[in-house]
């Protein structure tokens, strides 16, 4: 998405126009500041403003994020940008530290990719204003920036937790941004924040509307026993990253249009990966607004958009994780799969560390792809076929850490899992769609889909008339087929039935 001609962003700046937060930002020539569209600060002169795609062309241009708008808020949008799926994926494994630390280069980054270094940079500046190595930085700038005013978390932490090679470099650069030290910026917040002992807790803004209700009925019905408590409004599930083990609690703050995310967690570096996890499973970052009047022009699914505004696509926890829930739910219900699920964790899955602010209920991490592909048995009453899956599943992930990151086309994607041994194309579509986050992943065969698109259209539809019914869905048929669902049941569905 191109930014609309000056005009245009200054009418929106003037009148602080929620729709363009998040898809723009605005450099001040007279402060050396740059602010969100919806910024409280009296409305600078119009020549004093340049306007920027992302927050890293901004700051690339030499301008520092502001202290009352706080940049580092603003919804994080990804779905605008599917101009470019290169741009999309090479964002997601940016947001999981792929240029963080030594040795992770563009040149990298761009092979993971499948492209040239140099047609990486210029997709880049192309579509977001800046390089990849400034995106980086800003992310780091900005999250750091997130923690220093939502946690009281020590300064030595907050660098770890941001990607920061030192605490001295962190300083410094703080220092040139916002010519004062971190601590200052602190000192700006009145509101006590919890300690880190008892865990942290960030805001995560999203765009609306949110359909909050639908998201946390479609986690409860899949919610596994020991790893996942859904209850009372909150999401809540443990976590286990390079081995460390924690749990997160997710809750809705409609009036703030943000999700409140509560984390205990031991390696404070971890805290990027958990927040991006978080982001994807709730899918934060849809340009809603976008998505929704683009399927709008079908008018057969129209009506069903309007009913359901803010329906989102949910996502998955984890690649590994998302994949096994899917081939244990071939051919049987979601509650059976629940429960073979919840038997596989308290088979494999590790236990909690004892610690009193663990919600009850949460008791295991669920099981590494490692502990699956070494186990002798995986002790499961299953078919041996839906076994010898589960073992050359997770056997391939434990050989390609990258089976579950965006690298190549949903084409490509596919193709690639559907190399592993039961799994088949709705078991590829649906890991697509929840793990690789493929938002054109479309698993036409779905019963539900069919019954959905039938009661749509009132005429009986096959796979192949889906598939040709969806073109017009495209880049977003994975919301397409949460509202087919929705029409199938009026509901988020509690019934997949994938054919593998």
């Amino acid at each position: 998405m191109e930014l609309p001609d000056k005009e245009t962003c200054y009418r929106a700046l003037q009148s602080r126009d929620p729709r363009f937060d998040g898809l723009m930002y605005v450099g001040v020539k007279s402060t050396g500041i740059y602010c969100r569209p919806v910024c409280p600060a009296r409305t600078a002169k119009y020549e004093n403003c340049t306007f920027y795609p992302s927050a890293a062309a901004a700051h690339e241009a030499g301008y520092r994020p502001c202290l009352r708008c706080r940049p580092e808020t603003a919804p994080e949008l990804a779905s605008w940008r599917g101009t470019s799926n290169t741009v999309s994926r090479a964002l997601a494994l940016i947001a999981d530290g792929a240029l963080d630390g030594e040795g992770k280069t563009v040149e990298a980054l761009a092979e993971r990719l499948g492209v040239g270094e140099r047609h990486l940079r210029r997709l880049f500046l192309q579509h977001l204003g800046a390089s990849p190595i400034a995106v980086a930085q800003t992310r780091r700038v900005l999250f750091a920036k997130h923690l220093i005013h939502e946690t009281q978390m020590p300064m030595t932490e907050v660098a770890i937790a941001a990607g920061f090679s030192s605490l001295r470099r962190f300083n410094e650069l703080f220092q040139t941004l916002f010519h004062r030290p971190p601590t200052a910026l602190r000192r700006r917040s009145s509101a006590s924040r919890p300690t880190t002992e008892a865990g942290i807790t960030l805001r995560l803004r999203y765009r609306p509307p949110y359909d909050w209700e639908s998201m946390l009925s479609f986690l409860h019905a899949r919610a596994i026993p020991g790893v996942e408590v859904v209850e009372k409004g909150c999401y809540r599930r443990t976590v286990e990253i390079d081995g460390s083990r924690g749990s997160i609690a997710v809750t809705h703050l409609p009036q703030r249009q943000s999700l409140s995310v509560s984390i205990q967690f031991p390696a404070v570096q971890s805290l990027p990966a958990i927040v991006a996890r978080v982001r994807r499973l709730f899918d934060i970052g849809a340009d809603i607004e976008t998505i929704d009047a683009h399927l709008s022009h079908d008018p057969h699914l129209a009506p069903w958009v309007a009913l359901r505004p803010g329906l989102r696509a949910p996502g998955g926890w984890d690649g590994f994780e998302l994949a096994v829930r899917a081939i244990l739910g071939q051919q049987i219900s979601v509650v059976a799969a629940r429960k073979l699920a919840g038997q596989l964790v308290a088979l494999h899955g590790k236990p909690l560390p004892k610690n009193p602010s663990t919600p009850p209920g949460l008791t295991h991490t669920f099981p590494t792809a490692k502990r699956i592909a070494t186990a002798k048995s995986i002790g499961l009453g299953m078919p041996t076929a839906r076994l010898a899956s589960l073992k050359a599943l997770a056997h391939a992930a434990a050989d390609d850490p990258n089976l579950f990151r965006p690298l190549g086309t949903i084409e490509e994607v596919i193709v690639k899992l559907r190399t592993i041994p039961g799994i088949g194309d709705w078991t590829a579509q649906y890991i697509a769609l929840r793990a690789i986050r493929e938002m054109d992943a479309f698993p036409a065969s779905d019963i539900g889909l069919l019954r959905g698109a039938t009661k749509l259209d009132g005429a009986p539809a096959t796979p192949k008339s889906l598939l040709h019914r969806a073109e017009s869905w495209r880049p977003w048929r994975a919301y397409a087929a949460q509202h087919l669902w929705a029409a199938n049941t009026n509901e988020i569905p509690h019934t997949e039935r994938p054919n593998a």
